[in-house]
């Protein structure tokens, strides 16, 4: 098997990429060959920020039988998997831990397909690759961030330390009734009173601020909208002292070459947008991420349009006109959606970034949780993913769910004190699992 190492994305042939990716068990949008080329050709993951890309592929004659996206980092920045007090721990006994070697997608804590490969076989010798490269390069360690269940058992079957994280996750399934929600006002009664009753009074007062909402999909995102967003998205950043990683020419390049992978909801008062949101979207073919090549034809027609890639597709011709929805959630709700026990590629959404240019009470519970998961009821969508960290997500019924990554350290000392500490960090976050549950937010 020839082996090849890339350090510019856009030399991957992407159809040899996506044709790979849509073989994998949980691939998401953020996986696909032009996310991950965009985030090269804007300079939001490059060597001058700290990104150097050393894609590898492995290749069986014609056929690319596994690739991933690694990159050598020079600090730890962008990953959402903390390992500074490792890098300090290496500096206190003299020794470098950057650079690094990172199998991830830069700025994503999305799980999902990482290594990807036509069988177990392959995404083995691909492990045994990485580690046998960042041998040979002198690099301190090598970690495989947010993979999907494949990938664990891979990275495990090498040697590499397991670590484990919380997500929070919402579902759009009744916990008593076993189906999809047929309303905002559905998923509401499921829950417990005090909880229904912070969630309407949170709605309320954004309501009651002069605050409506609009979301559009795909081709329907004006360039207008975009360039808000971005303003948006940037203010976050300068509110909390650090430049926003992703550029302009990032989020240029979604709106040419993924347009449909996005939804964006945007906030006005007195018809000027002071507050947007943006979600990806991608059809779910195995639980857990966004299928690619999937065969679409037997999905109902509104699911049918929700997968589909979108390119050519006029604005009038789309399925995802723009819609204007009032922060109350209130109107008369659409007919349940389909079972998504039947549909062999539900959709599922990802919440990425938010921003506001005016402070409104509640406002980013709004624009970040209950538009989404309104949207997501009237479309189908069997989960929205809120992210990493935030037990406040629970109150809105994102509930806890276990995430993993990998990690092998070459100086053995380092790996075995870390080996005893991710034990013991692991039994923490097993308690702490417990404890969340127990705080369901649903009527018991």
């Amino acid at each position: 098997m020839r082996v090849q190492w890339v350090d510019d994305p856009r030399r991957i042939d992407a159809d040899s990429w996506n044709a790979l990716l849509a073989t994998q068990a949980t691939p998401t949008p953020f996986i696909r060959h032009a996310y991950l080329a965009a985030l090269h050709d804007s300079g939001s993951a490059v060597p001058g920020t700290g990104w150097a890309p050393r894609f590898l592929l492995l290749w069986d004659g014609a056929e690319l039988a596994a690739a991933c996206p690694l990159y050598v980092k020079a600090h730890s920045y962008g990953e959402y998997v903390f390992d500074w007090a490792w890098a300090n721990a290496y500096a206190e006994h003299g020794l470098r831990y950057y650079p690094k070697a990172l199998v991830a997608v830069p700025f994503t804590p999305v799980p999902g397909s990482r290594l990807l490969a036509r069988d177990a076989a392959t995404r083995a010798a691909l492990v045994r690759a990485l580690v046998d490269w960042c041998e040979a390069q002198g690099l301190s360690s090598l970690h495989v961030l947010y993979g999907d269940a494949a990938d664990h058992a891979a990275c495990e079957a090498a040697g590499l330390m397991q670590r484990q994280q919380v997500q929070f996750h919402w579902k759009n399934r009744h916990p008593a009734e076993a189906r999809p929600f047929t309303s905002f006002d559905d998923f509401l009664a499921s829950l417990s009173q005090d909880k229904r009753k912070k969630i309407r009074q949170e709605r309320r007062k954004v309501a009651e601020a002069g605050v409506r909402f609009r979301w559009a999909r795909g081709a329907d995102i004006a360039p207008a909208d975009w360039a808000f967003f971005y303003r948006c998205y940037e203010r976050t950043y300068l509110e909390h002292g650090n430049a926003p990683y992703l550029t302009p020419a990032f989020f240029d390049a979604m709106a040419r070459d993924m347009a449909d992978a996005w939804v964006l909801f945007i906030a006005e008062r007195g018809g000027m947008p002071i507050a947007s949101s943006l979600i990806a979207v991608g059809a779910d073919s195995a639980g857990a991420g966004g299928a690619m090549g999937a065969d679409f034809s037997r999905l109902p027609p509104l699911l049918q349009g929700m997968a589909r890639p979108r390119a050519g597709v006029g604005a009038a011709e789309a399925a995802n006109e723009q819609h204007e929805a009032p922060a109350t959630g209130a109107g008369t709700p659409p007919p349940a959606p389909p079972a998504l026990a039947a549909a062999p590629a539900a959709p599922i959404a990802y919440g990425r970034y938010w921003g506001a240019l005016e402070r409104v009470d509640c406002l980013h519970f709004e624009a970040c949780y209950y538009q989404p998961i309104d949207w997501c009821i009237r479309h189908g969508v069997a989960r929205f993913e809120g992210g990493a960290q935030g037990e406040h997500k629970m109150a809105r019924a994102l509930m806890p769910v276990p995430t993993a990554s990998h990690h092998w350290l070459a100086h053995p000392a380092f790996a075995d004190a870390v080996g005893r500490f991710l034990a013991r960090e692991a039994e923490g976050i097993d308690g702490y699992m417990e404890h969340l549950e127990n705080r369901s937010p649903f009527r018991r």
